[in-house]
């Protein structure tokens, strides 16, 4: 396997579970409603419409939904594991703090 397919392998587990790495959102998405929150966190774990416009290094690290009217996007960033830079190498568990973050596509 290489760093690439590895790197998507991770990022896919995280996404779909929010285990191993912090899931964040942007003021405006923590400020819906539970229901409506609950689906924006569905529509990302289930999120599988990755192509060359959204997804060119094939790391499975973006996405943009429309949910109720809005268009949302989330995002997955390597940092090290302090969170202090970016990872060095991010298909090495070890060396890497995945971040999730969430927000409404206004909000970019």
């Amino acid at each position: 396997m290489d760093k690439t397919d590895r790197i998507r392998e991770l990022n896919d587990a995280f996404r779909t579970t929010f285990v191993g790495g912090k899931v964040m959102m942007t003021p405006g998405v923590a400020a819906m409603p539970a229901d409506q929150l609950a689906n924006a966190l569905s529509a990302v774990r289930r999120f599988k419409d990755f192509d060359e416009g959204n997804d060119p290094h094939g790391e499975h690290d973006f996405g943009s939904f429309d949910l109720a009217g809005e268009k949302f996007f989330w995002k997955i960033d390597a940092y090290d594991a302090d969170m202090q830079f970016g990872s060095d190498d991010a298909a090495d568990e070890a060396k890497t703090t995945r971040v999730l973050t969430i927000m409404f596509a206004s909000e970019y």
